[in-house]
């Protein structure tokens, strides 16, 4: 499959149709309760709504999903009403009483897991930002209310600490700069600049260790990488994501030592790209050697993400053929999410979440700015 586009247009009018046709309607109806307005957890590869409870991120993906397609006019004009109350369901259920959003709830919306991760936060904020470009003026409060919030979760060494047993993570940080650039084209408060500051900062001095440029996932309270066997994993999809960041801030402010370390970011990462398959397996040992040769669905959009940005026509090419594997299902717009090391593909259901993450690899793609990048001059 990864010769299956001879050009990049052909690729993108492919992956531009699969969207549009098939999986943002498919998702828009059998990936909606339609009695709550909230998002379902999952979709069979049939199509079919999996019953399960309901987690914070993917109410908050499906929001920016569908309030970024509709600031694009992509598809249905209703996706920005669906994404307005879904967000309204959201922030009823979810919401917790110190302004952090909860983990997880069941189809009602009464909270299973009332724990405010970082994670969860960066992705409502990304959420209101997307909702921001519908109706300048209308989730700025929100978001500043929870950005104040979040100053209960900060680290005294720098960035902030995540819940749970590695509290010291590269991930979280990575979704909070994700959601201050964005925060930095749709909002007017000048902190949203000085928090991706802060955590693009933090990355350039701690998360990626020189001189080769490999991304750490987890430290310990110094921000020191850990060299466990926790410590020493490296993921490519993440040295992709970490790269088109750093290379969005750098930039924006000038910063040319972000630039490269984008480009190093870039390089470790094609570590981990098969070179018969190409696609990009789940994880590496810290000596850049095969460490899990699984591949989840999300490190191929990432991967594409970055080709366009940092590679050239055929390696893009190459990213956009290992995607479009994963996009074969019985049902057009549902997707494949893990394939096993032999290559084949575990059969479950298609998780929402993957949705976000294949947007925002199929809009560059299609040459169509996110809307939160627009300001910013994004390809």
């Amino acid at each position: 499959m990864t010769g299956q586009f001879p050009t990049l247009a052909a690729a993108a009018s492919w992956h531009a149709a699969w969207l549009e046709e098939a999986a943002l309607p498919l998702w828009a109806v059998a990936g909606v309760d339609g009695l709550r307005g909230s998002f379902q957890e999952a979709l069979t590869p049939e199509g079919e709504p999996r019953p399960a409870p309901r987690r914070s991120r993917v109410q908050t993906r499906q929001i920016w999903v569908y309030a970024t397609a509709a600031a694009a006019g992509l598809g249905d004009p209703g996706h920005a009403a669906l994404a307005r109350r879904a967000y309204g369901f959201y922030g009823a259920h979810y919401r917790r009483p110190d302004g952090l959003f909860a983990r997880l709830a069941d189809v009602e919306g009464e909270l299973l897991d009332s724990t405010g991760a970082l994670y969860e936060q960066a992705f409502a904020l990304l959420a209101m930002s997307a909702l921001e470009q519908l109706e300048p003026g209308g989730f700025e409060p929100d978001a500043l209310a929870l950005r104040m919030a979040l100053d209960s979760m900060r680290h005294a060494a720098g960035g902030f600490r995540e819940v749970g047993p590695q509290p010291f993570q590269a991930n979280a940080h990575m979704h909070l700069l994700e959601a201050a650039l964005a925060w930095e084209g749709a909002g007017a408060d000048g902190g949203w600049n000085v928090l991706a500051d802060e955590i693009a900062e933090l990355a350039l001095a701690r998360f990626v260790a020189p001189p080769a440029g490999v991304l750490r996932e987890f430290f310990d309270a110094d921000w020191n990488p850990l060299e466990d066997a926790a410590g020493g994993l490296v993921e490519p999809g993440h040295q992709f994501e970490w790269a088109w960041l750093l290379h969005r801030w750098g930039r924006a402010r000038g910063r040319e030592d972000a630039a490269e370390a984008a480009r190093r970011l870039y390089a470790t990462g094609l570590t981990g790209v098969e070179a018969s398959s190409g696609i990009v397996v789940n994880a590496l040992w810290s000596d850049l050697t095969v460490r899990d040769a699984g591949a989840r669905l999300w490190g191929q959009t990432e991967y594409l993400k970055a080709a366009l940005l940092f590679g050239d026509e055929p390696e893009a090419l190459r990213a956009a053929g290992g995607l479009a594997t994963y996009l074969q299902t019985p049902c057009r717009g549902t997707w494949r999410d893990k394939r096993t090391a032999d290559g084949g593909f575990v059969a479950e259901p298609a998780p929402a979440t993957s949705f976000y993450h294949l947007l925002g690899a199929i809009l560059p793609l299609s040459a169509r700015p996110f809307a939160a990048e627009v300001d910013a001059g994004s390809a």
